[in-house]
């Protein structure tokens, strides 16, 4: 768990949100065109496409960006994307899960195959690290959403599962499937989330020292660098110390 959160401090910390911002924008893009082709336009009536539309919010992807994605969808030139997940072991037996959106199978899994081999890891079969992991609802406020007891009580009403306040801010956890109802209870209660979103959570941890720690980001970052994948998640555990050192 606290390799999780630590991971938002990194990508951070390492001003790495910037670089990324207009890939991380296309990402977005291709999750609200497929959650919208999939489902529902109208967001109200589609939970995927209101969560796909509410992190590219919580990031400032502009409304333009994002009636366009949505507009790609219902006027029937999108791709047809397949969604596919990843797993292998990274530096120091690190796990690692990929989450994959693409047109091409063969090449994506091909680049991943060899990403993993050229940064020191090595891709498994599916389920082979996923057992480290519970797939979870995650909603992230600022810490000025209010005080950890306000929090925890809003988010006990919402039906949420956990809460983790700290100075950063506060990070709600509940059932995948809750997602949806969680965060909007929450909305009601709070205002706007920063962050609406499913991720993986690790049960187990690797403990990682600086030099196992560059090595991970380094294929992280390789992974991340691919359009065809949409997001990265490790079961890392560190000290602050090595932390501070990545900068």
């Amino acid at each position: 768990m606290a390799g999780h959160s630590k991971w938002a401090n990194i990508q951070h910390r390492k001003g790495r949100q910037d670089k990324l911002r207009s890939k991380l924008f296309s990402k977005l893009s291709k999750e609200i065109t497929v959650a919208a082709k999939m489902g529902d336009p109208d967001p109200d009536k589609n939970p995927r496409l209101r969560l796909a539309v509410k992190e590219a919010k919580g990031v400032s992807m502009p409304k333009d960006n994002i009636d366009r994605a949505i507009k790609k969808a219902t006027g029937g030139d999108a791709e047809d994307y397949e969604e596919i997940r990843y797993e292998g072991y990274g530096p120091n037996g690190v796990a690692v899960i990929v989450e994959a959106m693409t047109d091409n199978r063969n090449r994506t899994a091909s680049t991943v195959r060899s990403t993993f081999t050229k940064n020191g890891g090595n891709l498994g079969e599916t389920g082979s690290v996923g057992f480290m992991f519970d797939r979870k609802g995650e909603v992230v406020y600022p810490a000025e959403a209010g005080d950890a007891d306000t929090v925890m009580m809003a988010a006990i009403e919402a039906g949420a599962e956990d809460v983790d306040s700290s100075d950063d801010g506060h990070v709600i956890t509940c059932a995948d499937t809750d997602l949806n109802e969680v965060s909007s209870a929450l909305e009601a209660e709070l205002g706007e989330s920063e962050s609406t979103k499913l991720v993986w959570r690790p049960t187990t941890t690797t403990e990682m020292d600086l030099e196992g720690m560059q090595k991970l980001m380094k294929l992280i970052d390789a992974l991340e660098d691919d359009d065809d994948i949409q997001r990265v998640t490790a079961n890392f555990e560190a000290s602050d110390e090595v932390m501070e050192q990545l900068d």
